[in-house]
């Protein structure tokens, strides 16, 4: 396998690995930690939810545009659309966790086939969240390696994966949403 990396693919090799782990377990156990359970009085921040779903839905927009740009051969817009979507992912990622740390779970108040809806919407949210990191990574790197051929092979995986990703971030947003405590 390392015959078929550039210098650049394995230069970035050992940081997505580390990446593809750290993130998902820091973002499992930061999700239970409450900052009140060590005496922090922290007021919710309740006002982050709209705007994290919002990054969700602009990741979207930026990745659709993003392939559009790609496809019509502006690829410096697709390069700056793909950085600005990353970059989003990261700040929805930091404004989750830090909502988490200062708020109690809302459980979900729908009844019904809705609430089975809602659970499998999340499920595979999460799932694919989790799974996407290292897609995006290599996929990333391999356009910064410009080995354009293998990236656009894994950006047909990648893509679809980050778009379902963000547009059921959004859709779980507006499920949940009527039964967040104010």
């Amino acid at each position: 396998m390392e015959n078929n990396l550039n210098a650049v693919e394995l230069k970035y090799r050992k940081w997505i690995i580390v990446l593809s782990i750290v993130i998902p377990v820091a973002v499992a156990i930061l999700f239970g930690v409450k900052l009140k359970d060590f005496g922090y009085d922290v007021k919710p921040l309740s006002f982050l939810p709209p705007i994290y779903a919002t990054i969700n839905g602009i990741t979207a927009v930026l990745l659709v545009t993003a392939v559009w740009a790609v496809k019509n051969g502006k690829l410096k817009v697709h390069e700056n659309l793909m950085k600005c979507a990353i970059g989003c992912s990261v700040a929805f990622l930091v404004m989750y966790v830090a909502y988490h740390m200062t708020a109690d779970s809302t459980p979900f108040g729908g009844e019904g086939i809705i609430k089975y809806v809602y659970f499998f919407i999340l499920l595979t949210h999460i799932l694919l969240s989790i799974i996407i990191i290292p897609f995006v990574l290599i996929t990333y790197v391999r356009a910064l390696a410009e080995r354009f051929d293998k990236h656009r092979k894994l950006a047909r995986i990648t893509y679809p994966m980050w778009l379902y990703v963000a547009v059921t971030g959004v859709i779980v947003y507006l499920m949940i949403s009527p039964y967040y405590v104010h």
